[in-house]
């Protein structure tokens, strides 16, 4: 039947992968962003976590319980635009059947024993992305995101904003010339 979505567009999705923000996407909360899909379907939406934009803050300068000095030197990532005031730690980790796993929302106690595994990245964010349903898909085919898959190396990589350029110069010849594109091209 004409207008029916296909099997396979139903099936598809980018939970585990990483998406990478067009380099025409500079309006400040996605520019260069690094996203790590947590959830994705065409009909529920979609919920990521920037992992590569970091604040200037750390956890000590939020939170100032004893008991959780641990994660004090932890630094502070801008996960989204959306519930910028919730404070929230995650962990992901590497997995060599699966490949990358994600831990979102875990208590400080947690993140804490997780930190402990030299193979595991705890991480503390404020914020996360989400896209209605059919939102993500929109953008996709308006060229607003990039997508590809994590490798075992990104939890060593810096989460800064050169693992956008790192990350997209390594898809093909074409994603290294985008990588290597000025944030602005009109002040050539």
């Amino acid at each position: 039947m004409a207008g029916d979505p296909s099997a396979s567009e139903l099936s598809f999705s980018l939970r585990g992968r990483l998406l990478l923000a067009s380099p025409a996407l500079a309006d400040g909360t996605f520019d260069r962003s690094v996203i790590f899909m947590a959830e994705h379907s065409r009909e529920k939406g979609a919920m990521g976590v920037i992992i590569n934009h970091r604040s200037e803050s750390t956890v000590g300068d939020i939170i100032s319980d004893p008991a959780l000095a641990p994660l004090h030197p932890l630094p502070v990532h801008q996960g989204g635009p959306l519930s910028t005031n919730e404070l929230s730690f995650s962990c992901f980790s590497w997995n060599k059947t699966t490949g990358l796993e994600f831990k979102p929302h875990i208590s400080p106690q947690n993140a804490m024993a997780l930190m402990k595994k030299k193979t595991n990245l705890v991480r503390a964010s404020v914020g996360h992305s989400a896209w209605s349903p059919g939102q993500l898909e929109d953008e996709l085919q308006r060229n607003t995101w990039i997508t590809t898959k994590p490798s075992e190396n990104l939890l060593a990589a810096p989460h800064d904003l050169s693992l956008w350029q790192d990350l997209l110069k390594n898809i093909s010849p074409y994603h290294y010339l985008l990588a290597q594109s000025p944030k602005n091209p009109f002040l050539n």
